[in-house]
């Protein structure tokens, strides 16, 4: 029976929306690498499984989902920066992507030379795909209660920044591998003075359009996150018109919006960035149709011992770059521990292959086989470090839970009538001034994101710093009352 095409496609957009609606909670709860559930995905609806589809790495429809999720990871990785947090930290960034991510690639570009017969422009591109670090298997990492503040700066800060610096390597190193010498000026000029001009140009525009908007006749939030999707893509579709690098305009224009507009951000964050990451899981379920197994055809001594030291080189390279720095040593090594290797490896590699590098198919095998460790290895290490962390912490007593008030007699004060569930309530100054000459306890919670916080001049007096992330757990920390009134406010 023969398929058509765009109904498997839909069919596969719908599965990604609904497995990945269904079973958010559950993997959450496990600690279950999203990846490998949708990589398990792709392999039964693949050749092996029900036989769906088979995509090859000659398919149209490879080129387009790739170059639309490198689009997506170069943007988020710009516009989720904190440009405030990154020259606070411009040393810790300096080691991340100096010592930490260039020597890695430059040991793996060379471990490959020299292990695999790999030609040495081959070479560089495997070493600077496999230095890249996966945003989407770190995501869990950078959640999890269980790694300090400065741990989860350094991961951000390096996971934001490394794919800018690495997706030159990789253009570069295209063009040697395929004698492009005559080219290099204008390939540089476009590259690096044409791409991230475009991306700049149309992030100043986007800025400009919006805050105009904004202030005549109002946005909606949801909306804005979209809106930021829309400039991402008019930003490459801008640098390969004329002739620059589409990725790069990319990260410029959300980097452009960074530093300019901080509610658009957060929108993003808030609303757009699930839409991104359901078109990256898109993308490994198309990954684990058929493409991704052929690491295993890859399989020899030479190509184990390079895949044992591509994952743990950055251990002792990145140990010495973080040496001299104020970081404890737990948080030292799992920063040396933490770097997947996952979607952005591939889809740099792919890069190669759409260029039809010779051998380029070879590097796309290795590199997938890598990534399968790596989503093992990295990808279940969060719930392992989960468990470790709550065995070695003392059991706390139960905390009794606070006594539920009827609504009739709701401490002197009129019902709030919300059809918002308890928890979403909306409270106004004079109802939030009421509560507080009542006489009962009331703690203020500001719990805006650290931009929003960092560039306002305003704060509400006696407020208690709360970040929107495991409030849970900070509130047994901070030993809130189980009795007293808190409101949160985040403008």
């Amino acid at each position: 029976m023969v398929t058509d095409p765009l109904i498997t496609g839909l069919a596969l957009i719908g599965i990604v929306i609904v497995v990945s609606a269904l079973l958010s909670g559950l993997i959450d709860k496990t600690g279950l690498p999203h990846v490998a559930v949708f990589i398990c995905i792709g392999a039964a609806l693949g050749p092996a499984g029900l036989g769906v589809f088979n995509m090859t790495l000659e398919s149209p429809v490879l080129r387009v989902v790739a170059t639309l999720s490198l689009t997506l990871v170069l943007f988020t990785d710009a516009v989720t920066l904190n440009i405030s947090e990154v020259r606070r930290n411009a040393g810790l960034a300096f080691r991340m992507l100096g010592p930490g991510t260039i020597l890695c690639a430059a040991l793996m570009a060379l471990a490959a030379w020299w292990l695999l017969q790999i030609p040495a422009a081959s070479a560089a591109i495997l070493g600077a795909a496999l230095a890249s670090t996966d945003p989407v298997l770190l995501r869990g990492l950078l959640r999890s209660p269980n790694i300090s503040s400065e741990t989860r700066q350094a991961l951000r800060l390096e996971s934001g920044l490394n794919d800018v610096v690495l997706l030159p390597i990789v253009v570069v190193a295209i063009a040697l591998a395929g004698h492009h010498y005559q080219g290099f000026t204008k390939m540089g000029f476009g590259l690096f003075i044409l791409g991230p001009g475009a991306g700049i140009a149309i992030g100043l525009l986007g800025v400009a359009a919006l805050d105009l908007v904004r202030k005549r006749m109002g946005v909606r939030r949801d909306y804005e996150s979209l809106y930021s999707l829309g400039v991402a893509f008019s930003a490459f579709a801008a640098a390969e018109a004329v002739h620059g690098s589409g990725f790069l305009a990319a990260f410029a224009a959300g980097l452009t919006i960074a530093s300019l507009d901080v509610e658009l951000c957060d929108c993003f964050i808030e609303y757009g960035g699930v839409t991104a990451e359901m078109l990256l899981l898109f993308t490994f379920v198309i990954f684990g149709s058929s493409l991704i197994w052929a690491g295993f055809y890859q399989l020899s001594w030479p190509t184990v011992l390079f895949a044992a030291f591509a994952i743990l080189i950055r251990v002792p390279v990145y140990l010495v770059s973080l040496l001299g720095t104020k970081l404890d040593r737990h948080s030292c090594l799992t920063i040396a521990w933490y770097g997947p290797s996952g979607l952005s490896s591939l889809l740099l590699i792919l890069l190669a292959v759409f260029a039809g590098l010779p051998g380029s198919d070879r590097l796309f095998a290795i590199c997938s086989l890598i990534v399968l460790l790596s989503i093992i290895l990295h990808g279940f290490s969060p719930a392992l470090l989960a468990r470790l962390a709550k065995k070695s912490e003392p059991e706390d007593e139960e905390v009794p839970r606070a006594a539920e008030v009827p609504k009739e007699a709701s401490r002197s004060l009129r019902v709030i009538e919300s059809p918002s569930p308890v928890g979403k309530q909306v409270i106004s100054l004079e109802e939030l001034d009421q509560l507080q000459n009542s006489g009962e306890e009331v703690i203020l919670l500001d719990v805006r994101t650290e931009r929003s916080r960092e560039t306002s001049d305003s704060q509400a007096e006696g407020s208690i710093r709360m970040p929107p992330e495991n409030v849970v757990q900070q509130a047994r920390k901070l030993k809130l009352p189980n009795d007293a009134w808190l409101i949160a406010y985040c403008a």
